[in-house]
């Protein structure tokens, strides 16, 4: 993958915009903490949060015991990494960010791969889906860092993150600092950018890291119920049981352990000591983006020890960050949600009290005229075609007929896709693009919206496909396991929609929320209790009152 440094131009309308129809800023409130924290875990559902919160002693422990939404909610279908972030610091859902998936299909671009990545910059040339320049172009709107950054031109923000799509998606358009793991260099990258010292001291000191083996790691009291093996289908692997140790040069066991959270952890601390965030006259952003949690769900599922290890892991190394953040006497509101769920393995979820948990039919994958799968090629032959006529990723999401067929031709090909997927045993629902533009916009709180509304808050007129599918509760995506991809997220069901959504400030008096509000919700939250104006009519959340009394976070 070739990445280089993010291009921020095709930013400057919407930015100019937004300037332009800003509300003039109101009289500062009494007291704005100096400096936001924003963490993302990727794939931390409620129910891990729930399942473990008794047990966490401390920086999750912390967290929970400041301003707690329990039921947080990524509202739309798609429940992957790319929207999920999306929406966490842009108070908009993907139907307005435009990141409706980690990747769709553009069928009108030249170019022979047709296969978009959301943080690609297509414009790029060579690019592809997986050898790409890392951009936030196809962001359609700004994040909370460029609305702080047009309020004040003083305030600074840095990123660093597991994942190049969180750094892009909570970062915005133009951070001061923004820094992501390539696998592949084995170092935090940001190509075309000066390497700060903290950033080549981490990267120095992770090599080193990378180079000697990790010894299995001891097994907390609460982790000993989970330790167990199960054996994944084909008989080939089994989950559960594994420390989390590796050889060296082990990156993917590098990646699904808690000593990555940590490395991006302690990026973070050095850049905020490097850049002075959170000693200066304007209020500063520090995003986090920590990953290890999602590679270790895709392992090994999130029920077995491993996970548990990770959890453990991430309060311990949270709550070192928290401590040295505490030494500075700066004051800081912290903010931590998750980018989407996530979903046991099917063979354990049988074993535990779930006997209709089962893997999806590979008879469902659609493929591409190229390398057609098994649903392209049925069509291909029920219609008499002469090469299979869908796009799609997969078994489910957004699927495209093939815009080289004449109209007459594409409709009997959509007519009969949609008939083939609706009476698969597996599929929950199916619905077309013309279905989706007719839908009103979801309404009320995200746990009572329909298939049709979460559907439509995914749903992007130029980027989504022709129709969508949508499987049935429990079936897992993946039909054979292999190494790294065991379980996985992004189905419309609430084991991948609910998340946290956690508050902590010093001083800040707590209580709990057990409503279901949107991660939409935490920019304008956020940009209330330091001052920022956003336009209203512009996104798609609403402020949470973080004030436990009378009085109002949300009144400026």
């Amino acid at each position: 993958m070739t990445i280089a440094r993010p291009v921020a131009t095709f930013a400057a309308a919407a930015l100019a915009a937004a300037a332009a129809l800003a509300v003039p800023a109101a009289a500062q409130p009494p007291s704005r903490p100096k400096l936001v924290v924003a963490i993302s875990v990727d794939q931390f559902s409620a129910d891990l949060f729930q399942q473990y919160r008794q047990h966490f002693d401390g920086g999750l422990h912390r967290l929970s015991e400041g301003v707690v939404f329990p039921a947080g909610y990524q509202g739309h279908n798609a429940t992957e990494t790319c929207p999920g972030h999306s929406t966490i610091l842009t108070g908009s859902r993907p139907s307005r960010t435009g990141i409706i998936a980690n990747n769709w299909f553009n069928l009108r671009v030249a170019r022979e791969d047709k296969n978009v990545y959301c943080s690609e910059d297509p414009r790029i040339p060579g690019s592809t889906h997986s050898n790409y320049t890392v951009s936030p172009y196809h962001l359609r709107v700004p994040a909370l860092g460029d609305h702080m950054k047009r309020a004040d031109p003083r305030a600074r923000v840095a990123v660093v993150a597991g994942k190049d799509r969180a750094a892009i998606m909570m970062g915005g358009y133009a951070p001061d600092q923004r820094w992501w793991w390539d696998s592949r260099a084995s170092a935090f990258v940001n190509p075309g950018a000066a390497v700060p010292q903290p950033v080549a001291a981490a990267n120095a000191e992770l090599q080193d890291v990378l180079s000697r083996p990790r010894a299995a790691r001891s097994l907390p009291k609460v982790c000993e119920a989970h330790s167990r093996a199960v054996p994944l289908v084909g008989g080939t692997r089994s989950v559960g049981d594994n420390r989390l140790g590796r050889e060296e040069n082990d990156k993917d066991g590098f990646r699904a352990s808690p000593d990555f959270d940590r490395a991006v952890l302690d990026l973070g601390a050095a850049l905020r000591r490097d850049m002075r965030l959170g000693q200066g006259e304007a209020t500063d952003l520090l995003i986090l983006g920590l990953s290890a949690t999602d590679y270790v769900g895709h392992s090994f599922g999130n029920q077995g020890a491993e996970m548990c290890i990770q959890l453990m892991g991430l309060d311990d190394a949270l709550g070192a960050f928290f401590r040295d953040l505490d030494a500075t006497g700066i004051d800081y509101l912290v903010m931590l949600t998750a980018d989407h769920g996530g979903h046991d393995v099917p063979e354990r979820n049988r074993q535990h009290a779930i006997p209709d948990a089962v893997r999806v039919d590979p008879a469902l994958n659609a493929g591409t005229p190229q390398r057609p799968g098994p649903m392209g090629e049925r069509l291909a032959a029920a219609l008499k075609l002469a090469r299979a006529p869908l796009y799609g990723d997969g078994p489910f999401g957004d699927m495209y007929v093939d815009p080289a067929l004449p109209a007459a031709q594409r409709k009997r090909v959509l007519d009969a896709a949609v008939r083939a997927y609706r009476a698969h045993p597996q599929v929950e629902a199916v619905f077309t693009a013309a279905e989706l533009r007719a839908a009103p916009a979801p309404q009320g709180a995200p746990d009572h919206w329909s298939l049709l509304e979460r559907a439509k808050a995914s749903f992007d007129p130029e980027r989504s496909g022709d129709f969508i599918v949508l499987l049935k509760p429990r079936v897992t995506p993946i039909s054979e396991p292999g190494p790294g991809y065991a379980a996985t997220h992004g189905s419309p069901w609430d084991y991948d929609r609910r998340v946290p959504i956690l508050f902590w400030r010093k001083g800040l008096v707590p209580f709990e929320q057990p409503l279901a509000v949107e991660t939409a919700d935490i920019l304008p939250t956020l940009a209330a209790i330091i001052g920022v104006p956003i336009l209203p009519g512009t996104i798609d959340g609403r402020c949470l009152d973080l004030d436990e009394g009378e009085a109002s976070s949300c009144v400026r």
